[in-house]
C-alpha cells in the first residue's frame, strides 16, 4: 500500500514515502538533498550537465531507499526549474535512460490542483472551504504558485517568479549597498504582484492560505504561533515588526537572532516582503501558513484518492477556470456557454458515429468556451490569436498535447483548414490531428447555430438515418436565416472528414 513521491524542485530533490493510516497519510521516510537545478535554469536558461549528473546520483540513492521499503508505486514530479528549462525534454529523457524514472513535469495549474484538493481534504471538518473565496499559494525556491478559489471552484491560477533561489541570483547580479539591494528586492516583488493583481478576477478574498515546507522560517520567527496541527497564523503587525528588525541586520546577524542556518537567512527579508504584499489583497488581519509540501499533497492524492465530489470534479474545475479567463478577455460569455451546450448535444449524438472518445468531449467543451478569446487582440484573424493564447494557458491536469488540441480546435472553428505552415497542429501526432478536425467540425456547426450571438436555439436534436444521413433539428421561434446560412457554409468540413451528409431542419412550431 505504500507509495513514494520524488519531487525535483528548483533547489532540492525530496523523497517522501508514506502509507494510508486511519484516513490520513503516515510518512515512513522523508529525505531531502540539495540540487540547485534552478541556479542553472534561471541564470542560463537551461540545465547544465553538473546538476543533471547530481540528479541522477540522488535518484539512484532514492531507488535503494524505495527498495528497502518495498515501494512499487513511485511518482516523480518536477516543477519550475525543469519546466522553464529550454532543454527540459533532454533532461527528462536523460533521467529516464539513466535511472528508469519517468518524470511528470507539472505546470502551475497542475500544482495548484493538487494543493487545492489537499487543502480541501485537510480542512473539510474544520473550515467551510466551499463557502469562502480563498487565495491559496505554494511557496517554492523558484516560484510562488497562486490559485483563487471561489466557493470551491478554481477561477485563476498563475505562477510568480519569486523564490529564495531567484532572490540570491538577483542580489548576486545587481550589487549595491544593503539599503539599495533591499529597495531593489522590494521593487522586484512589487512588479510580480502587480502582474498578479491584473490576473485576479474581481472578488473579495476571505482568507489567504500559504503552503510552505520551510520549517526553519516558521519555527524561527513564530515560535509560539501554531494555532493547529501544521498551521501557523500570521498578522500584519508580525510582518511589519520583523521587516523593521531585519532592515539593519547582516545575514549573519539574522541567522543568530532567529536561530536559523546562514544559507536560509538571506531569504527571510524577501519572504516577509512577500507576506506583506499578500496582506494588501485581503481585509483579513491574518494569513494562515500550512506547514506542508507539494510532495505531501501529491502523496495524499495518490494514497487516499482525493477525488473531489462531482460538483468539484476535473471538468467542472476546468470550466470554472476558462469561464474566468473568458471574463478576463471580455469574451461574450453567453455565446461561449451556448456554443459549449450545443457542441455537447452534437457530440453526444454523433461521437459514436464519427469515432470520438468520451474523454475528448472535454477538449471540445473548453475550445467552445475559448474559441473567440482572440477577439481581445483583434477581430480580424481572431482564430489565430485564440490559438496562441490558449496554447499559453496553465490548465490543470491537462498535458501540453491536450492543450495544443484545444488550441487547434478553437483555431479551426471558422473556415480555414490545417496547413503545412500551422506549427502547433503539425506538432501533433496524426491520430490527434484527426481528433482536432472532427472536434473542430462540430464546433463550426455549433458556432454557426449561434451566429447572431442571441441564443436563438431553444433546443436541438440529432437524428441519424440508416442511410448515414444526419439531421440536426433546431427548435426556435426566432428569425433563423443567418444561422441557417452559416450552418450550410460551415458543414463542409464535417461532411468531408466523416463521409456523411448533414442537414438542418428548423422547427418553429414546437
Amino acid at each position: 500500500m505504500a507509495a513514494g513521491i520524488i519531487d525535483i524542485g528548483s533547489n532540492s530533490i525530496k523523497l517522501l514515502i508514506g502509507e494510508p493510516a486511519d484516513g490520513d497519510v503516515m510518512v515512513l521516510e522523508s529525505l531531502k538533498n540539495i540540487a540547485p537545478i534552478g541556479r542553472s535554469t534561471f541564470l542560463k536558461g537551461y540545465i547544465s550537465q553538473e546538476p543533471i549528473n547530481l540528479t541522477i546520483n540522488i535518484l539512484e540513492k532514492y531507488r535503494k531507499v524505495l527498495g528497502e521499503y518495498h515501494v512499487k508505486q513511485v511518482f516523480v514530479i518536477a516543477t519550475t526549474a525543469v519546466r522553464e528549462a529550454t532543454n527540459r525534454n533532454i533532461f527528462v529523457d536523460t533521467i529516464r535512460r539513466k535511472t528508469g524514472f519517468e518524470i511528470e513535469v507539472l505546470n502551475v495549474g497542475d500544482i495548484v490542483y493538487y494543493i487545492d484538493a489537499y487543502i480541501s481534504y485537510k480542512l473539510k471538518d474544520t473550515y467551510p472551504i466551499h463557502n469562502k473565496n480563498l487565495l491559496i499559494c505554494e511557496m517554492g525556491a523558484g516560484s510562488v504558485d497562486v490559485s483563487l478559489l471561489k466557493k470551491g471552484f478554481t477561477v485563476m491560477n498563475t505562477g510568480l517568479a519569486l523564490g529564495s533561489l531567484r532572490f540570491r541570483q538577483l542580489v548576486g547580479k545587481i550589487g549595491g549597498s544593503k539599503e539599495e539591494t533591499t529597495e531593489a528586492l522590494q521593487e522586484y516583488i512589487e512588479n510580480e504582484f502587480s502582474y498578479l493583481k491584473r490576473r485576479m478576477p474581481r472578488a473579495q478574498i476571505d482568507d489567504i492560505f500559504l503552503i510552505d515546507e520551510n520549517q526553519e522560517y516558521l519555527r524561527a520567527i513564530l515560535p509560539n504561533r501554531k494555532i493547529a496541527t501544521n498551521f501557523f497564523q500570521f498578522g500584519i503587525q508580525d510582518v511589519e515588526k520583523i521587516i523593521a528588525d531585519l532592515t539593519d541586520k547582516t545575514i549573519e546577524e539574522i541567522a543568530r537572532t532567529y536561530g536559523m542556518p546562514v544559507e536560509a537567512a538571506d531569504a527571510l527579508l524577501p519572504y516577509m516582503i512577500i507576506l506583506k504584499m499578500f496582506f494588501a489583497l485581503t481585509q483579513n488581519p491574518h494569513v494562515y501558513i500550512l506547514e506542508t509540501s507539494l510532495a505531501e499533497a501529491m502523496l495524499a492524492n495518490k494514497l487516499l484518492g482525493l477525488e473531489l465530489t462531482k460538483r468539484y470534479n476535473k471538468t467542472n474545475q476546468l470550466i470554472s477556470v476558462v469561464h474566468s479567463i473568458c471574463e478576463q478577455y471580455d469574451v461574450d460569455i453567453n455565446h461561449a456557454k451556448h456554443a459549449a451546450h450545443i457542441t455537447k448535444v452534437l457530440f453526444d449524438g454523433l461521437a459514436q458515429q464519427i469515432g470520438l472518445e468520451q474523454s475528448e468531449l472535454l477538449y471540445l467543451t473548453l475550445a467552445a468556451y475559448l474559441h473567440d478569446i482572440g477577439k481581445f487582440i483583434s477581430n480580424r484573424s481572431h482564430h489565430k490569436h485564440s490559438e496562441y493564447i490558449i496554447n499559453s494557458l496553465n490548465l490543470s491536469r491537462l498535458t501540453e498535447e491536450e492543450i495544443k488540441i484545444i488550441a487547434c480546435v478553437a483555431r479551426y472553428h471558422r473556415r480555414g483548414e490545417p496547413a503545412k505552415s500551422h506549427e502547433i497542429y503539425n506538432s501533433l501526432a496524426e491520430d490527434k490531428q484527426i481528433v482536432v478536425q472532427k472536434l473542430a467540425s462540430l464546433l463550426r456547426l455549433a458556432n454557426a447555430l449561434d451566429h447572431s450571438h442571441k441564443q436563438k436555439v431553444k433546443s436541438l436534436h440529432v437524428l441519424v438515418s440508416n442511410g448515414d444521413e444526419i439531421t440536426v433539428q433546431v427548435n426556435t421561434k426566432d428569425n433563423f436565416l443567418l444561422e441557417k446560412n452559416d450552418f450550410n457554409e460551415k458543414k463542409d468540413l464535417f461532411e468531408k472528414i466523416t463521409g456523411s451528409r448533414i442537414k438542418l431542419v428548423i422547427n418553429e412550431n414546437f
